[in-house]
């Protein structure tokens, strides 16, 4: 039977339900595919992609994605969008193989951090749904072959869990490394050799070299694309982070993780090695081991890609100097590591933080505070599971500054005290509050940084696999707990409980701050709370751990 001339229903394709639906199917897929490359049934694995990429259900899913996210309404080269239903109907049934051929990119250039540009392809709406749904097929076989020190563009994994695989190599006291090797790739994206990649890469190979080789048009001008991956594509973080897997398993073969030593004896080489996207630190017993064996293997790894590092970025640094990564700063202060905000990082947010009150000098000050809030809130919450809190009051200091210049600047005849009344209130036993009363919204003010809760991130197991079905009730438990860190979660949480009137689905009884709860998917696909020894009796394989406590309602 024919996948594509499945007649649709009569309601909404596109509706939550049937998203949905089509996402079960799809999973029970995905799952299938891990549980083969697990088997090491190589043939098996790719008829099962073949039919993930032929299925209505990952078609759908893929017309979906590339229609809702962030960039639905920027168009390729041939200028086309797909925003009525009508229209997305129509390219559910025209993603096809047979015939198939990527369009050029769209080049743009966006601005760097540093004042340089960044080149951006942007692919036709048909070619980004054409690379979601192939996305689809290979995702599950990359998670099951990535290293485990691998964590950049995952699902399921964060910066934070990086950077707590970082703080566990360097804080302990016996076995900790003492020295670092930031590698900085050059123009990663841009040179992966093309060769490699269709090499390794465990894809369709035809669908493959399309879109590696689809090249760019840029003020009407066509260009040949030689190497890289196209930065913009919905696959290439994906085929990215296949390119640079296997280097912590290739140091573990070369530089053994124990060794004896002439003099000596048995000897801890501490070897560590944490990926995200491009960015990558290996950590080590000596700077000697770290120079001497471990770079000259970095470099003949990368250059088999056609990757090279840079000079002047790679650095060997001792923990006691500290080192930045990912936007936090990592040292060892008297035998105790502390990761916090770097400078840099810092200092760019309060720029931005400035820019914005500096740009609006007679905007309403409810209108302000609408802008800052989501900024702050943001980065917040970005380096809420380090030692932040001292940071945060220097950047409450540091906005409360801007925004009396801001104030000052707008009634530049009136007195210090008449400006505090007007912008600045007490509520609650607090004061010098930036807030205004609003007709529409009620009572609005500034958040605070310091305000912000310091919570200790529970870092992911380095072998769980979102895909595979011995792992799910692990995945389903850590929702739950991370639905609560965030204020979106909690009342999400709260909206739950109340629907539930306060019971347990599970044995009917209550579920109160003392009993503790804990998330669990039922059958229908829905998210209900229960009991913690409710949901241990479903999923007896979780080990045991403490139920998350309520407030009571």
């Amino acid at each position: 039977m024919n996948t594509n001339e499945v007649c649709a229903p009569d309601h909404k394709i596109f509706s939550s339900q049937e998203i949905a639906r089509h996402k079960d199917h799809v999973k029970k897929l995905q799952m299938r595919i891990v549980k083969a490359v697990q088997q090491g049934k190589h043939n098996k694995v790719k008829v099962l992609q073949w039919l993930l990429t032929h299925s209505y259900s990952a078609k759908i899913l893929a017309v979906h994605k590339v229609t809702t996210n962030r960039g639905k309404n920027t168009p390729g080269v041939d200028g086309t969008v797909w925003k009525s239903e009508a229209q997305k109907i129509e390219a559910v049934n025209t993603l096809k193989r047979s015939g198939y051929r990527a369009k050029p990119l769209r080049r743009i250039y966006i601005p760097k951090k540093n004042g340089k540009k960044r080149p951006l392809g942007i692919p036709t709406m048909q070619d980004r749904a054409q690379q979601a749904l192939y996305l689809m097929a290979l995702d599950p076989v990359a998670e099951s072959l990535l290293d485990n020190g691998v964590y950049g563009f995952r699902r399921k994994r964060s910066t934070a869990d990086a950077i707590e695989a970082i703080f566990n190599a360097t804080a302990a006291n016996a076995d900790c490394a003492e020295w670092i090797l930031e590698g900085d790739i050059k123009a990663c994206f841009d040179q992966i050799n093309h060769e490699w990649l269709l090499k390794n890469i465990p894809t369709d190979k035809r669908m493959l070299e399309q879109w590696l080789k689809a090249g760019t048009i840029f003020d009407g001008k066509h260009s040949v694309t030689e190497e890289g991956t196209p930065q913009g594509g919905v696959i290439s973080p994906c085929i990215a982070v296949l390119a640079l897997n296997g280097l912590g398993r290739e140091l573990e073969q070369t530089v053994k993780p124990r060794r004896y030593e002439k003099g000596i004896g048995d000897v801890n080489t501490k070897l560590h090695t944490v990926f995200y996207a491009d960015d990558f630190v290996i950590t080590g017993r000596s700077r000697e081991l770290l120079e001497g064996e471990v770079l000259p293997e970095v470099e003949r790894f990368m250059s088999e890609r056609g990757l090279e590092l840079s000079e002047e970025k790679t650095l060997i640094t001792h923990i006691g100097t500290g080192f930045d990564f990912l936007g936090q700063n990592i040292r060892k202060y008297n035998r105790k590591v502390l990761i916090k905000p770097s400078k840099k990082n810092v200092k760019s947010f309060l720029e931005e933080i400035r820019r914005v009150i500096r740009k609006h000098p007679m905007i309403k000050q409810e209108s302000l505070i609408g802008m800052l809030n989501p900024k702050i809130r943001g980065w917040t919450n970005y380096h809420r599971h380090v030692v932040s809190k001292e940071t945060f009051s220097y950047v409450d200091y540091q906005i409360y500054k801007s925004l009396w210049k801001w104030c000052r600047r707008r009634h530049n005849k009136k007195g210090k005290w008449w400006i505090s009344q007007k912008y600045f209130h007490s509520r609650e036993g607090r004061n010098w509050i930036f807030g205004a009363e609003t007709e529409n919204k009620g009572w609005v003010e500034l958040l605070r940084a310091s305000d912000t809760k310091i919570i200790r991130h529970k870092k992911i197991q380095k072998e769980a696999n979102p895909y595979a079905e011995e792992w799910q009730s692990y995945f389903e438990e850590r929702e739950g707990e991370r639905m609560f860190e965030g204020m979106s979660g909690r009342k999400k949480l709260t909206g739950m409980w109340k629907n539930q009137k306060g019971k347990c689905t599970l044995c009917g009884e209550e579920v109160v701050k003392e009993t503790g709860w804990k998330t669990h998917r039922n059958t229908e696909n829905r998210t209900d709370i229960v009991h913690p020894l409710c949901h241990r009796k479903l999923h007896p394989e979780l080990r045991t751990t403490s139920p998350v406590l309520i407030p009571q309602y």
